[in-house]
């Protein structure tokens, strides 16, 4: 498809280049804080907390870091008692967005995103305004150079994938939620770990921004993300890429 993906796009903005990694890193632990609380703290009897896991290897955080989060948890010391809240709304040109976030004070943080939204040509909704646009999924990332686009494809559907969309940069593997453990344990069984993985919101329709829009929709999206609560932001956009070129040009 023709240009830029925002799915993908903000996945690849949210790990990669515009983030510092002392804040990558801290919004890992708390999803494992998180992950470990609401179960066992053993990766090997609780699904959430291996993903939480994976997730911060794969963004390159510290073995020590991981293994001291998990044991914050299993060791009963007083943290932070983060939980895990969802916002909806619409951005400039009815975009939706849906903005997953991990905090200790829900007020504050509603707050701060409401905020962004409306500083923003946006508006913050009720919960389940703008979800139903958006499918629920699983979602694994390898590189190209791992297998050909058949063979990964064949390797996913046989682990119970429902589709494999393959560029010349990577493989993305998307399967029901309820099958997420089982794919990625065959996938990592077979190829090794993947770059990206985890549950994420997936548009079943994209709206189509011009360069005014985009460039507002950009900052909206940058504002949330600097929100040290804000764990991931998805929304229903598509920007050309000649405008995206221009917007992040220098």
């Amino acid at each position: 498809m023709a240009g830029h993906s925002q799915f993908k796009n903000i996945m690849h903005r949210k790990g990669a280049q515009d983030k510092k990694r002392a804040k990558i890193f801290a919004r890992h632990t708390r999803e494992i804080m998180v992950a470990a609380r609401s179960g066992l703290p053993d990766p090997e009897q609780n699904s959430t907390l291996r993903n939480a896991i994976m997730a911060a290897r794969a963004a390159n955080m510290p073995k020590d870091n991981i293994d001291r989060a998990v044991k914050r948890v299993a060791g009963g010391e007083d943290v932070a008692n983060y939980e895990d809240v969802r916002y909806e709304g619409y951005g400039p040109a009815g975009v939706a967005v849906i903005v997953d976030a991990s905090t200790d004070n829900r007020n504050r943080t509603a707050s701060e995103v409401r905020t962004a939204f409306s500083k923003l040509g946006g508006n913050l909704g009720e919960t389940g305004s703008v979800s139903f646009m958006f499918d629920r999924v699983g979602s694994l990332t390898y590189p190209a150079s791992v297998a050909d686009a058949d063979t990964m494809f064949e390797a996913a559907v046989e682990a119970g994938a429902d589709n494999v969309e393959s560029t010349d940069d990577d493989h993305e593997i998307i399967c029901d939620p309820g099958d997420f453990a089982d794919v990625r344990d065959a996938l990592i069984e077979k190829f090794g770990p993947p770059t990206e993985l985890g549950l994420q919101w997936k548009p079943q329709n994209t709206i189509s921004l011009n360069e005014d829009q985009a460039s507002t929709m950009l900052k909206l999206i940058d504002t949330l993300d600097d929100n040290d609560d804000v764990q991931n932001v998805s929304a229903n956009f598509e920007i050309d890429d000649e405008i995206m070129a221009k917007l992040t040009a220098g």
